[in-house]
């Protein structure tokens, strides 16, 4: 077993244990800091508060009264702490605490904390500065007022003056669009750490937010934490919740850390992705545990004017030892990704009744920036997942999503609206009580996949498995126990790859131009 510090700041720490464990530990430890008993523990990632300034730390991990390892490190100096309570906030749940709160944010200097004391502190939102120390602590909520007329308004896209360029603020569903300011948020920042034990809740509840979501509101909703062109951010173990949209939207940054954090919504809230890295780079999340109403993790990079006009992707981002529960899809990629997504790992997570595990979705019109490549999936658990893994290529978004150029599988010309997906990887996977299909991959007649290769795969379906459509596109059948099905794949490996249960073949094939099976249980 490998005991690591995976973050430190002045006050915390991230300690990741390694016993091969998937987001739970093998078997409960306990954590001893500096000689003293710390906390237990069942998580492979586990976040330390409470911790000294500028000091050395001795991070012991046992089992029972058996020592199993341990890591040192020194925390950050710390230069000052400003109390909210100090500045005016109450924290008394009445009281609009927004701008004392604000104020100690904006009078904190470099290496100094902000903290945020146990209570319940109303706000609008609160915007981030550079070099910024934001602790919540345990028993401390910022939660969000609900009437829609005390937040700033994020316009989309703001002209220069001499028209040769723009300054983009608000987005919606990949769109330059105007929105409603974050509750935190941050523009240019960097240099910024929010953590501790506490909670951001956006409040978000049927009556108010989430009420005829397809009508506007003068503008698009807010997000719970929404970051613009910044770099070098975490957010540590704090608990998000009750989003008014996307919860965790960082958009254009990089260098970016989402560590050991709760990101909860109700089941059938709408639009409340957990985390939507959007033409974002350098991205790691880590131990993050989601309980949500959409896609867990949902990677972007705009959808046709800001993919095409600034051909960002998102690139090297690392999934690993998270908790997937209950959403639409566990990873999701696109539809909203014109910039590509370039260099995604998913590894050592768990996934349990979500509808699928890795959920593609693309069409014609993204464009040819939509380039998918180096996709793997590895080391994963999944359970009561519907359809463990599809690519979809037909996905009927936007005005034009049904109508023949998006739907058709006939073969249209390749142009500079044809998006393409590359190489993928699925290895070391363990599925269990599948329902609708094992995989389902559907590519573009006139643009293939190009390569998809399963590597010990375990497909076994549930007792009694419900039934349902595994792709949202025009023609898909509603079926239940189907087992692998793959059209327009250029080349498609199989190494040891069993479905138990399924009712018909274990695999159809439609426009696959090689097929290698390797491995004796391979089906």
């Amino acid at each position: 077993m490998h005991v690591l510090k995976a973050f430190s700041t002045a006050r915390s720490a991230v300690i990741e244990i390694r016993d091969g464990g998937r987001y739970f530990t093998r078997r409960p430890y306990r954590i001893l800091v500096n000689g003293r008993e710390a906390l237990a523990t069942e998580k492979t990632v586990t976040s330390l508060f409470g911790l000294k300034p500028d000091s050395d730390q001795v991070v012991e991990v046992y089992d029972g009264e058996e020592k199993k390892g341990e890591v040192c490190f020194r925390t950050e100096h710390e230069f000052v702490t400003l109390d909210v309570k100090q500045f005016g906030a109450k924290g008394d749940g009445v009281q609009d605490d927004t701008h004392f709160i604000q104020a100690a944010i904006m009078a904190c200097p470099e290496k100094g904390r902000v903290l945020v004391p146990a209570g319940c502190y109303r706000i609008t939102s609160l915007f981030l500065k550079s070099h910024l120390r934001l602790e919540l602590e345990e028993g401390a909520e910022l939660k969000a007022f609900q009437e829609k007329e005390k937040f700033p308004v994020f316009p989309g896209v703001i002209q220069s003056y001499d028209e040769t360029g723009e300054y983009n603020l608000g987005s919606w569903e990949g769109n330059p669009l105007p929105m409603y300011t974050g509750i935190l948020c941050g523009v240019n920042v960097e240099d910024v750490v929010i953590y501790g034990k506490g909670c951001i809740n956006g409040n978000a509840t049927r009556e108010t937010w989430w009420k005829n979501v397809k009508a506007i509101r003068d503008v698009f909703r807010p997000r719970l934490f929404f970051i613009n062109h910044c770099r070098n951010v975490t957010l540590q173990g704090v608990t998000c919740c009750n989003s008014p949209s996307w919860t965790l939207h960082p958009y254009f940054s990089n260098e970016l850390r989402f560590l050991d954090l709760t990101v909860k919504n109700p089941s059938d809230s709408p639009n409340t992705d957990g985390l939507d890295p959007e033409s974002c780079k350098n991205v790691e999340i880590l131990g993050v545990r989601f309980s949500l109403g959409d896609d867990c993790i949902a990677v972007k990079s705009g959808k046709i004017y800001m993919g095409k006009k600034y051909r960002t992707p998102s690139e090297n981002i690392h999934i690993r030892q998270c908790l997937m529960e209950d959403g639409h899809g566990a990873v999701t990629l696109g539809s909203e990704m014109a910039g590509g997504v370039v260099n995604l790992v998913v590894e050592d997570c768990v996934f349990r009744r979500t509808d699928r595990g890795l959920r593609i979705k693309t069409r014609r019109g993204r464009g040819k920036d939509a380039v998918l490549s180096n996709i793997i999936f590895r080391n994963l658990t999944l359970d009561h997942v519907m359809t463990p893994l599809v690519v979809n290529s037909f996905y009927f978004c936007d005005p034009d999503g049904k109508t023949p150029y998006v739907q058709s599988r006939e073969a249209y010309p390749v142009d500079d609206g044809t998006p393409s997906i590359k190489k993928m990887v699925f290895e070391n996977m363990d599925c269990s009580n599948c329902h609708v299909a094992a995989a389902f991959f559907d590519g573009l007649p006139e643009q293939k996949i190009e390569e998809i290769v399963m590597r010990n795969l375990s497909f076994r379906y549930a007792e009694d498995p419900k039934s349902g459509v595994p792709a949202m596109s025009e023609g898909v059948p509603t079926c239940s126990r189907k087992g692998i099905f793959a059209r327009n794949v250029a080349r498609l490996i199989l190494d040891n790859v069993s479905v138990e249960g399924q009712e018909g073949p274990a695999y159809e094939l439609v426009g696959v131009d090689e097929l290698v099976k390797k491995g004796r249980n391979c089906l």
